[in-house]
């Protein structure tokens, strides 16, 4: 079944609409959730949440091109979400580092008008990531969307930590500059 079809499955209210979205992407939200929390439980109670979360959000969105991208966003922010209460008065290592990273290219969100910086930010960043290689792209995502190790996507793509890390930190660095080209300091 296609995308367009499960869409439509949602709009009629039909109930299928959510089995046939589980066939279909099941695995890969939780796996988004997977990356995020480390906890399988967690993850299917995510991938659960998210169906709810699209029988609410549809209508009125209509995502019919970009059903997994809908989908993937709402997972990764319960995830997210779900991460923050749990290990609200500790400080995990990992996650920690993954938003130290992004802090060094990303200007920060304390400016009069939000909105259209992200907006702008969002722009730039998909312009960006359109203008890296396939590989550096590949990495990039599953680090920072994803939030795969650098262990797991060396061991996806056949690299050495040190070869991913090394990409990521030049890919991080040419961010960094990008973004201060376009009009934002970090």
């Amino acid at each position: 079944m296609d995308d367009n079809q499960i869409v439509d499955l949602f709009l009629a209210r039909d109930e299928n609409a959510i089995a046939r979205t589980a066939e279909q992407y099941g695995a890969r939200l939780r796996g988004i959730a997977y990356g995020i929390l480390g906890d399988s439980q967690s993850a299917e109670e995510c991938e659960n949440d998210t169906y709810l979360e699209a029988w609410n959000r549809i209508p009125p969105h209509e995502p019919r091109t970009y059903l997994f991208a809908f989908l993937g966003r709402i997972v990764r922010g319960i995830a997210l979400n779900r991460y923050k209460a749990d290990r609200r008065k500790k400080r995990w290592a990992e996650r920690c580092e993954l938003t130290m990273e992004m802090m060094e290219c990303i200007p920060s969100k304390e400016t009069p008008e939000k909105s259209e910086d992200l907006a702008e930010i969002t722009r730039l960043m998909n312009n960006f990531l359109a203008d890296c290689t396939e590989e550096q792209r590949k990495l990039f995502v599953r680090r920072y969307w994803y939030c795969d190790s650098v262990k797991q996507i060396g061991a996806r793509y056949g690299l050495a930590e040190g070869t991913v890390k090394a990409v990521l930190f030049r890919v991080r660095a040419k961010l960094k500059k990008y973004l201060k080209n376009g009009g934002y300091e970090v």
